[in-house]
């Protein structure tokens, strides 16, 4: 990079050159992560991709994404408190964060 008779004008224009190509890299590896956590969000579209299960014959309520099954739905349903549902969610994704 001897462009210049200069140093100082060599270095100065290296430390650009430098600098520019951090920056690059820097918001390829944003827009990696970005991607990564949008395709995460989104997931497959799958059918076999279940969320929740509502079992009425086994009174039993199903979350897929923490492996949480309780054996109360009917509970669930007529009192219409889900906190012991939410609150374990709530929980896996604050842990995820950590």
């Amino acid at each position: 990079m001897q462009d210049e008779k200069s140093q100082h004008k060599n270095k100065d224009k290296a430390l650009k050159i430098l600098k520019a190509r951090l920056y690059e890299k820097q918001i390829e590896e944003q827009q990696l992560a970005n991607a990564k956590d949008r395709k995460e969000q989104v997931g497959s579209g799958d059918r076999s991709e279940r969320i929740r299960t509502y079992n009425y014959p086994q009174n039993r309520l199903s979350e897929h994404r923490i492996n949480l099954t309780l054996y109360s739905l009917e509970e669930i349903m007529l009192s219409g408190n889900l906190d012991e549902v939410i609150n374990p969610l709530i929980a896996h994704t604050q842990s995820q964060f950590e």
